[in-house]
């Protein structure tokens, strides 16, 4: 259970039906990533909590651990892990996120038991959104019809969000905007499609630690980042950046300026383990134990081990400008 501020606006997280606010506008599904997509699926119940004289909260209802984790019995790694998960929804004016426990309990129910057992008794829903897509209840039985139907016998209105598109000249069934086709182009290193369909830059939020030191030893130091253990990385290259720090006093984050991120296993220096390091440009200062947000902006190429440190550095110059043009700094 958390609660989660910034300037004075909160959203309460919870696992537990018992302690959440109702009632509640709810916006059902998965939600990795909060993209375009996503966001339609949200808007209704924005737009219903914020009707004069409703009591109604925003309310986005998802599932921990992930169904495909849950099934697979493997970890998932996620575009928006919950800390980042809690501030776009935030961002989009949510107030609350309940994370029902995906256990064997809950897939047991049928489409009826779940909508009367959980969202009409526990959360007290008043008004229900959900994706074209939405599949629900024991075997994925149930289908967005088939909510709008249950729920109709209790007089909850049931929106259905049309599936969102990124070319209007393609068939939709080819362009629509998925979580799964986002994590595909950030596995092939196209982030500004990727970003487009996000519907913002796809971000890595994490902490500075120490480091070999070995960018200072060719006048290119960085800033090495630890990132949630369960945080989906884009295809090891080089990448040009926004960077952002987070400012503790006032709880939001400060752009201090671009970069050259590196994600890869540092093959020039033999290395084994997978890294996130930042490269700030014509930036100098102690960014150690500090939280940053790198907003990535363009790919500008693929990891690859150079025959000496002195090579690898003639690359680095090369990124470091081929950033700058990016920028337009």
């Amino acid at each position: 259970m958390l609660n989660l501020s910034q300037n004075g606006c909160s959203v309460w997280v919870t696992s537990s039906t018992e302690l959440a606010l109702t009632p509640n506008a709810i916006a059902l599904g998965k939600f990795d990533g909060v993209h375009r997509g996503h966001q339609q699926v949200i808007q209704p119940i924005i737009k219903a909590s914020g009707v004069e004289g409703t009591e109604s909260h925003s309310t986005v209802v998802t599932f921990n651990p992930h169904p495909q984790e849950f099934f697979s019995g493997t970890p998932r790694a996620l575009l928006t892990p919950l800390d980042e998960k809690v501030q776009k929804l935030r961002s989009l004016g949510v107030e609350q996120l309940i994370l029902l426990p995906f256990d064997r309990e809950l897939c047991a129910l049928s489409p009826q038991e779940f909508v009367e057992k959980i969202l009409i008794n526990q959360l007290q829903a008043t008004q229900i959104s959900v994706g074209e897509d939405f599949c629900f209840g024991s075997q994925r039985s149930g289908t967005a019809l088939d909510l709008q139907a249950i729920a109709s016998k209790y007089n909850i209105p049931v929106t259905v969000s049309p599936l969102q598109t990124y070319d209007s000249t393609i068939p939709a069934e080819d362009t629509r905007i998925s979580t799964s086709v986002i994590r595909q182009l950030l596995e092939l290193g196209d982030i500004q499609r990727a970003n487009r369909l996000l519907g913002y830059s796809y971000t890595l939020i994490g902490t500075v630690i120490q480091g070999k030191q070995i960018g200072r030893t060719i006048d290119f130091p960085t800033a090495n980042l630890q990132l949630p253990s369960d945080k989906f990385l884009p295809r090891k290259g080089v990448y040009a950046v926004r960077v952002y720090q987070f400012i503790e006093t006032s709880d939001t984050t400060q752009h201090i300026g671009f970069g050259v991120m590196n994600i890869g296993n540092r093959p020039t220096v033999n290395g084994v383990q997978t890294t996130t390091e930042v490269h700030l440009l014509d930036w100098s200062g102690d960014l150690y134990d500090q939280k940053l947000t790198i907003e990535l902006q363009d790919f500008l190429r693929p990891e690859r081990k150079f025959p000496s440190l002195a090579d690898l550095k003639t690359q680095i110059q090369q990124d470091a400008q081929n950033a700058k043009t990016f920028f337009h700094i």
